[in-house]
């Protein structure tokens, strides 16, 4: 059966997915172009043979999953690949869609592609909720530094101690007027798209607490389990499992490191040892969330009423393992700091270790999680 299995390559876009076939016995061949449609993609498997005789890959892009999900559908064994990691001949200057799907056919055939992880269909639903807060949130820091800016270059200025977006600032400049009609239009309509961006930023956070409620009770053991961690509340959690899927599919802790592109790069020959900055060739959601959360290290280790409220019902295990994550990060951001290293450093290489912590407690959370659900 091995000889008679055969290797698709697909360069998919938009509209159309070019289409290479590698056989097994040397040979490869470009099949043509099809319209990237479920009806086109079924003939083109029919055609083909026997399900079971083919192995199809694609590189993963904005198409997202679709065309591996009607593939798994149709009984075909699917890859969606890395595109950074697919060799690359150096020389190599013609690119064109029949040449990218040969490409991706012969080297899947050799072995020589890294499949990326494919969520199922819960998880990929909540990371894109996640990731809609997300730019909402972006979008709502460009709407405050519009308005500031325009209030700093028209000379307004708050109350000495009034903090900016605070509910005491929001009230000083719905309060302002200008006599330039203008100026008083422009204001009302940065104002107005602050207070939108607010209202936008809230409707998505209620969105994902309702949306963890509906999630499996695994993946609710696991973000309840996160919450246990300094610096890490409801949407960090949510954004961490979103974006991971299952924890335990990492292997260790360092594994996971390298996923997040938070390990050092490195150029090394010979006696020469030579490390330079972070690699950031992983999941920039997940390493962000780990940055941000890094900071509050900085501090001395304490329990306050937020951590507290959040750790009732965690089990003592996990809580234990937060513990140790706040004496041991704390530790390390003093010492770094002493030692006169840059504080953006710090932060990366506490960040890094935090991921560690975060796999300990993912994967006994989602150890119970299953005796849970088997219960």
């Amino acid at each position: 059966m091995k000889e008679k299995v055969r290797f698709l390559g697909l360069d998919v876009h938009a509209e159309t997915i070019a289409v290479a076939v590698a056989e097994a016995s040397g040979e490869v061949r470009s099949l043509g172009t099809i319209a990237n449609r479920a009806e086109s993609l079924g003939k083109l498997v029919k055609k083909l043979g026997p399900v079971e005789h083919l192995r199809a890959c694609y590189e993963a892009g904005p198409t997202g999953y679709v065309l591996y999900w009607q593939l798994t559908e149709l009984g075909v064994e699917c890859a969606v690949i890395a595109p950074t990691l697919v060799p690359v001949k150096a020389g190599d200057r013609v690119k064109t869609d029949r040449r990218d799907a040969t490409k991706l056919a012969r080297s899947h055939r050799a072995g020589d592609l890294t499949a990326v992880w494919v969520p199922d269909e819960g998880t990929e639903a909540l990371r894109d909720l996640v990731r809609a807060r997300e730019a909402a949130k972006q979008d709502q820091l460009r709407a405050r530094h519009r308005l500031s800016k325009f209030l700093l270059r028209t000379g307004r200025r708050p109350a000495t101690g009034v903090k900016a977006w605070t509910e005491l600032y929001m009230a000083w400049v719905r309060q302002l007027r200008y006599e330039q009609a203008a100026q008083e239009w422009t204001r009302l309509d940065l104002l107005h798209e602050v207070e939108h961006m607010a209202e936008r930023v809230r409707r998505l956070e209620q969105a994902i607490t309702e949306a963890v409620k509906l999630a499996s009770p695994q993946m609710q053991e696991v973000i309840r389990g996160l919450q246990a961690l300094r610096g890490v509340a409801e949407i960090s959690a949510v954004t961490i499992v979103a974006e991971l899927g299952n924890i335990s599919r990492f292997e260790s802790a360092r594994q996971l490191m390298g996923y997040s592109g938070t390990v050092p790069s490195e150029n090394s020959s010979g006696k020469r040892q030579q490390r330079g900055s972070i690699t950031k060739t992983g999941n920039a959601h997940l390493r962000r969330i780990a940055i941000e959360a890094a900071w509050s290290y900085r501090l001395r280790p304490a329990i306050g009423p937020g951590l507290r409220k959040r750790q009732e019902g965690v089990p003592d295990g996990i809580k234990e393992i937060a513990w140790k994550a706040q004496i041991r990060l704390s530790r390390r951001y003093a010492r770094l700091a002493a030692a006169g290293k840059d504080q953006r450093k710090i932060v990366t290489a506490v960040g890094r270790e935090l991921l560690g912590f975060i796999w300990a407690i993912g994967i006994k959370a989602e150890a119970a999680g299953k005796l849970a659900m088997a219960a």
